[in-house]
């Protein structure tokens, strides 16, 4: 929030050499920008998915360029489409609007010529919401499966955790980050993104870990 906005140009300068450098290690790769030319360049450099904070409403060209491109999308929900994500973050039923929300624009990537198939959906947490707001989407977060898309969660190190754990700074909120992930995998969230991939990796293997010895358990019963 509050970062200063660069031009289309600069936005690829800096990009593509990540890309590229990824690229080279085999790494799959995700380019986060609103822009369709960042978007195209990224794609033709080696990038694999789309994920755009704005879901596909700040530049007028980009459905049309991941369309063409046939690659995957993530559909992020913010209020505001302009400089601002964080504008407008006034809503009736947190849950309700963001989940209508997210349809609308899944909706308007189909028609737009996107395969279905290739739509993710993230509920924007910390865009132009609350912490109560933050708080009823992770909760409620088992619902956005009727959307019938998979899911992305984006909470690592996000400023609610900071507000439920004493002010923590960014850098001290490992723990937070983790204790959301579980949470999300526990709500079926099929991706995260997040900074500290060796500690939310192995979490996730301890949580499935324990999950799948409970359902080994229960089998064992039911014979």
């Amino acid at each position: 929030p509050g970062a200063e906005q660069v031009w289309e140009e600069e936005e690829i300068r800096r990009v593509i050499p990540a890309v590229e450098y990824c690229a080279a290690m085999g790494a799959a790769i995700s380019v986060d920008s609103r822009r369709a030319g960042v978007m195209e360049a990224a794609l033709d450099s080696g990038a694999h998915i789309v994920n755009d904070v704005s879901a596909l409403q700040y530049d007028p060209r980009s459905a049309q360029a991941v369309a063409a491109r046939g690659c995957p999308i993530v559909l992020m929900h913010a209020p505001g489409t302009g400089q601002d994500l964080h504008e407008g973050g006034d809503y009736d039923s947190t849950v309700f609007d963001v989940f209508d929300a997210l349809r609308a624009r899944r909706d308007a990537a189909v028609a737009a010529g996107i395969a279905r198939e290739n739509i993710l959906l993230d509920p924007g947490l910390g865009f132009g919401k609350s912490l109560a707001d933050n708080t009823a989407l992770i909760n409620a977060l088992p619902l956005f499966h009727a959307l019938g898309q998979p899911l992305l969660l984006g909470a690592s190190r996000k400023r609610m955790i900071g507000a439920l754990s004493n002010e923590a700074p960014a850098g001290q909120r490992l723990g937070g980050s983790i204790a959301l992930a579980v949470a999300g995998m526990d709500a079926g969230a099929q991706l995260l993104r997040v900074h500290d991939v060796a500690e939310t990796v192995q979490a996730r293997n301890v949580w499935r870990g324990l999950r799948d010895a409970a359902l080994t358990d229960f089998s064992d019963m039911a014979e």
